[in-house]
C-alpha cells in the first residue's frame, strides 16, 4: 500500500520545488522504459519508478505530469489500494469531497484509475492558466468556484498553495474585487503565508484602503519578521502624508477587534462551521452554560483549529486581555 503522499508531503513541503520534480519525474520515466525493455528486471524497474515518481509528486504536487505518471505506474504494478490513496490525495489537493470516493468502491480502479484522473484534470487543472482559461469565460463555472471555496479547508498546506496560485491569478486579470474575498479565505486558513499577506497589503494601499493595508503587513511580519513591511509601509505612509502635514496612525484597537474577528470566522472552514452548530445544539439540552474565551481558546487547540485559536487570541490580546497571550503563543508555535 502506497504511503500517503499527502501526509509527507504536507508536513515536509511549503513550496512547491519543480527542478526537483522533473527531475524524479525523468528518472521514473527511465526505469519504466527499463522494465519494457527487460521481462526478468520488469518488477523491479517498476518498483524503482513508482519510487521515483512518489519523489516528483512530493517535489511538485502542482504538475499534472507527476500525478499521471505515478498513476500509470500504479495500475502497472497492479496496486489498486495504492491506487486510490493516490487519487485520495489529489482530491484533498483539487478541493473535492474525500467521501465521494466511496462511490468508487464498486470500480474496477485498475481499469479505470488513469481515466479518473484525467477527467479530475480536464475539468479542474492544477495550473492556474489553464484553470483560468476555463473559468475566465464561463461566470457561471466561477461562482460556482466562489461559492466551493467558501465550504473548503483551505487549511492542508499544499491546497492553499494550488488555490492560492489561482487567486492570485484573479489578481493578474486586474479582478481586484473578486480577489480579495477570496484570498482573505485563503491566508485566514494559512496565516503563516506571508507572501500572500503582502500581495494583499499592496492592493489595499493601492486602493488607498491604509487600515487595511498596515493590517495585512501587520500579519505578514509577525510571521516572517526579518520582512518588516509593515515598519516600511508606515515609514512610507509618514514621508507621504508629511508634506500635507498630516499623521497616519495605525488602526484603533476596535478596528482590528473587526479584523481579527472577522479573519477567525474565515479560518474556519463552513464544512467544519455546520458540524460545530450541530454539536452545540445537542450539548445546549444538556447545558445553558455559556463558554468563557478560554475555554473556547482550549477546546480549538485541543480539536487542531490552530488558525481560528490564532485570530481569537491575538484579537483577546488586543483588547488588554493579557492572559491569552499564552494561547496565541501556543497557536502560533503548532502553525510552525
Amino acid at each position: 500500500m502506497v504511503v500517503s503522499v499527502g501526509r509527507r508531503s504536507g508536513a515536509e513541503l511549503q513550496h512547491p520545488r519543480r527542478s526537483l520534480g522533473d527531475r524524479h519525474r525523468a528518472q521514473a520515466e527511465k526505469f519504466l522504459r527499463n522494465s519494457e525493455k527487460d521481462e526478468n528486471k520488469r518488477i523491479q524497474c517498476l518498483n524503482w519508478a513508482e519510487q521515483s515518481s512518489r519523489q516528483s509528486v512530493l517535489y511538485d504536487f502542482t504538475n499534472d505530469e507527476n500525478w499521471r505518471l505515478l498513476i500509470q505506474i500504479k495500475v502497472l504494478i497492479g496496486d489498486k489500494l495504492g491506487i486510490h490513496a493516490v487519487i485520495e490525495d489529489l482530491f484533498l489537493i483539487l478541493g473535492r469531497d474525500p467521501e465521494r470516493l466511496q462511490t468508487l468502491q464498486e470500480v474496477d480502479l485498475l481499469s479505470h484509475g488513469v481515466d479518473l484522473v484525467n477527467a479530475a484534470f480536464e475539468v479542474d487543472p492544477l495550473d492556474p492558466e489553464q484553470w483560468y482559461h476555463n473559468v475566465a469565460s464561463d461566470e457561471a463555472r466561477f461562482e460556482e468556484f466562489s461559492e466551493r471555496i467558501k465550504r473548503l479547508d483551505l487549511r492542508d498546506p499544499r491546497t492553499n498553495i494550488v488555490f492560492g496560485r489561482r487567486i492570485e491569478r484573479l489578481y493578474t486579470a486586474g479582478r481586484h474585487d473578486e480577489f480579495i474575498p477570496l484570498a482573505r479565505r485563503i491566508v485566514a486558513q494559512r496565516p503563516q503565508n506571508h507572501e500572500a499577506w503582502i500581495g494583499l497589503g499592496r492592493l489595499h494601499e493601492r486602493r488607498e484602503e491604509y487600515d487595511e493595508a498596515w493590517l495585512c503587513y501587520d500579519q505578514a511580519q509577525t510571521h516572517f519578521p526579518s520582512r518588516p513591511v509593515r515598519d516600511e509601509y508606515r515609514d512610507r505612509m509618514d514621508a507621504r502624508l508629511d508634506g500635507e502635514r498630516k499623521s497616519w496612525k495605525i488602526p484603533d484597537i476596535s478596528t482590528r477587534e473587526i479584523f481579527l474577528t472577522r479573519m477567525e470566522s474565515l479560518a474556519t472552514p463552513e464544512s467544519s462551521k455546520q458540524i460545530a452548530l450541530e454539536i452545540e445544539d445537542v450539548d445546549a439540552e444538556f447545558s445553558e452554560v455559556e463558554e468563557s474565551e478560554q475555554n473556547r481558546l482550549e477546546r480549538m487547540l485541543d480539536e487542531g483549529e490552530i488558525q481560528a485559536a490564532l485570530f481569537l487570541a491575538r484579537r483577546l490580546v488586543t483588547s488588554g486581555e493579557e492572559w491569552a497571550q499564552a494561547y496565541y503563543d501556543s497557536a502560533m508555535e503548532q502553525l510552525q
